[in-house]
């Protein structure tokens, strides 16, 4: 697994998605909001929350939803966080690398490495073996 280390523009996503974490925290049954930031290949940046419920959507789900519904298709980095979280950090979880991987298998995913400190790696190599649709 190939590892990348942060520019400024992931240092940026951190913030973006913690400032949006802020202003959107809900403390109620769930406790447990997430920020998102997710940067375009074309520079372009969008950041979401995550919407609990019955059904919830994790923040990368909502994130990558509205990239895409303003035209979007290519992924260059994103990033889950919380102000509690090992710097600040979230890994994505097993729906949300599916996710990724359909969508946009080579954006880099910032996470926290087995020393704790900040990486990329790409999304292909958060979920091996994963499913793929079978084109016949």
């Amino acid at each position: 697994m190939e590892r990348y280390q942060l520019t400024d523009h992931d240092k940026r996503l951190i913030e973006i998605g913690l400032d949006v974490l802020k202003k959107n925290f809900d403390d109620g049954i769930y406790n447990h909001t997430v920020g998102c930031a997710v940067l375009c290949k074309n520079g372009n940046m969008y950041k979401g929350v995550n919407c609990d419920g019955i059904h919830g959507s994790c923040a990368e789900y909502i994130t990558i939803g509205s990239a895409i519904s303003a035209g979007e298709r290519e992924f260059e980095t994103i990033v889950a966080v919380h102000d509690k979280h090992l710097n600040c950090v979230i890994p994505p979880c097993g729906n949300c690398r599916q996710m990724l991987y359909e969508y946009c298998p080579d954006i880099k995913v910032i996470v926290n490495d087995e020393k704790g400190q900040l990486i990329k790696v790409k999304a292909r190599d958060l979920l091996p073996f994963a499913w793929e649709p079978v084109i016949c």
